[in-house]
């Protein structure tokens, strides 16, 4: 009998042990109910911090900019790739609506260009031309290398852009001072890293002259070669040997990509610098010299690695080439020259 009432007892014990918790979960309940209810309500009116600048584009409230459409736009050429990333031409996008989603973020934009021997003598339209076009109203950072600082000209900026000098050495090849370039933007970068948000390495032997501004920000971003956009892939001046690490095979490729002008996030450029530079290294232990340097490594990272936006070739014509009827204006140019004047081993 005693047994029979312990077990009773046990079971009325426990059972109200389990009503007790259960009513302490569903007071618990309402009550994170009626906070999220709180502030949903809240939440209509107040400002949200976002952390990511590539996937939350945030504008301003009541800003006024053209309705956009999908009916409606650039025909004459392609404006995303099979990788669905976007292609951007003159005509595809609102500046002032991309501006006035990355100007809150106070965002940082490093620029490199390299000035070495006689290349300095393009310096003046360079940067003269940088600060009328190039990310005008952002905080902007150019990094000139140059074995030559004193030929570096005087250039007046605006508030929130800076001009660092960097010496580099000479060299008696020039295929030797371009393949140097992957190393230095790799070490800047673990230098700067934290510091700036995005990085553009560019050709000093050109100029701007129409806007580069935050339409060209992405993860990795390449610019398309205008020399080679319209005819087929196996045409490209790739590197074909298979003995390179830098090789791209006949039938394979995307696009033929400018060593000239690239960028993107700080960290995706890194490890392109950083990889580039291992493979040419690598090559260069076997004694072989990719066709186009570092431009080849760069092709063949970006064949594997699709870059997130593409420039078309506006973001870097050649001077020397006849205006094609699908680039309706020339943003960034590389200018007429005489190799045999400015390069060593010419």
């Amino acid at each position: 009998m005693n047994l029979i009432n312990s077990k009773t007892l046990t079971v009325i014990l426990l059972t109200a042990l389990l009503l007790g918790v259960l009513y302490c979960c569903m007071t618990q309940y309402d009550r994170i109910v009626s906070l999220q209810e709180e502030i949903t309500a809240n939440s209509r009116y107040v400002e949200v911090p976002i952390e990511s600048t590539e996937f939350h584009l945030v504008i301003p409230e009541h800003l006024h900019y053209k309705q956009p459409s999908v009916l409606m736009g650039r025909t004459d050429v392609v404006s995303v790739t099979p990788w669905l990333a976007p292609v951007v031409w003159d005509g595809t996008f609102d500046s002032v609506l991309l501006d006035s989603i990355y100007k809150p973020q106070n965002i940082s934009i490093a620029a490199t260009v390299f000035a070495v021997g006689k290349y300095t003598m393009f310096l003046k339209d360079f940067l003269e031309t940088a600060e009328q076009h190039f990310f005008v109203g952002f905080n902007v950072h150019v990094y000139v290398f140059t074995d030559r600082p004193n030929e570096v000209p005087q250039i007046k900026m605006a508030a929130g852009r800076q001009l660092t000098v960097r010496l580099v050495p000479n060299s008696n090849r020039w295929q030797e001072i371009s393949a140097r370039r992957m190393e230095i933007v790799q070490n800047l970068i673990e230098e700067k890293l934290g510091i700036h948000d995005y990085i553009f390495c560019l050709d000093v032997d050109s100029k701007f002259h129409n806007h580069w501004g935050t339409e060209s920000l992405g993860g990795l971003v390449a610019v398309i070669h205008p020399g080679y956009y319209w005819i087929d892939h196996d045409k490209f001046p790739y590197e074909r040997r298979p003995e390179s690490r830098a090789c791209i095979a006949p039938g394979e490729g995307d696009f033929y990509y400018c060593g000239g002008a690239f960028g993107g996030h700080l960290q995706e450029v890194h490890l392109l610098a950083k990889t580039c530079r291992h493979n040419f290294e690598a090559d260069t232990k076997n004694g072989i010299e990719a066709a186009w340097q570092e431009e080849s490594h760069l092709n063949r990272y970006m064949w594997i690695n699709k870059p997130s936006k593409l420039l078309s070739p506006e973001y870097l014509w050649q001077d020397f080439a006849p205006i094609r009827p699908e680039i309706h204006l020339v943003r960034f140019s590389g200018v007429e020259k005489n190799y045999a004047d400015i390069r060593p081993n010419e």
